[in-house]
């Protein structure tokens, strides 16, 4: 069997900001539509990123800085970059206190992040969003198809984000199919063997 590795051309069908995601994305930019669609914010409602962050902070558990660098294409990531040079922030991603406590199970009186841990565990998933639309934004999506030897596509799938998930997945199924394969061939050498032999 042949293994193709290509990138998705359709990925940009279904932007991940689409998907259950826990975290608001809110971004304002005058030429990029970035982020989350409906989170009811206006650009003009604020003079600063500052008076945005102020606003959500009354309902508001986490809240982590969002900078595009736009230069020959964008990307986004949590927190300024070191190299500030074409870049600057866009937005926010945060969680409110209310779905925080929906999704960890957390009691109605908890108000507010009080230690470490929880901080810890909601920002670990806000970042994994902001990576995989940053890859989105990329056009880091990609598919596998397996061929026979004669070309004919035995299986294929496609919308991996991150080139190296994909080549995990493709070659998990490989190995899956030639077991499957190496299995059918074993079983009709063991059934031929099982016949008797035909005299003329």
């Amino acid at each position: 069997m042949n293994l193709r590795i290509e990138q998705d051309d359709n990925y940009d069908m279904d932007s991940p900001r689409d998907w259950d995601n826990l975290g608001v994305m809110v971004c304002f930019h005058n030429r990029y539509d970035l982020g989350d669609k409906d989170h009811g914010y206006k650009s003009n409602h604020y003079n600063s990123m500052g008076e945005l962050v102020e606003e959500l902070q009354e309902h508001a558990a986490v809240i982590l800085p969002l900078y595009l660098y736009d230069h020959g294409g964008i990307s986004m990531r949590v927190g300024a970059p070191q190299d500030s040079w074409d870049s600057g922030q866009v937005g926010v991603i945060y969680v409110s206190k209310e779905v925080a406590r929906k999704e960890y199970g957390w009691s109605e009186q908890w108000d507010r992040v009080t230690d470490g841990c929880s901080t810890r565990i909601i920002e670990k998933r806000l970042i994994a969003e902001v990576e995989t639309y940053d890859q989105y934004l990329r056009g880091d999506v990609w598919g596998y198809i397996i061929e026979d030897d004669d070309g004919e596509e035995i299986e294929s799938c496609w919308g991996f984000y991150g080139r190296e998930y994909c080549e995990e997945e493709a070659k998990s199924t490989l190995e899956f199919l030639e077991k499957k394969e190496r299995e059918a061939a074993d079983e009709l050498r063991r059934v031929q063997a099982a016949m008797p032999c035909c005299q003329p």
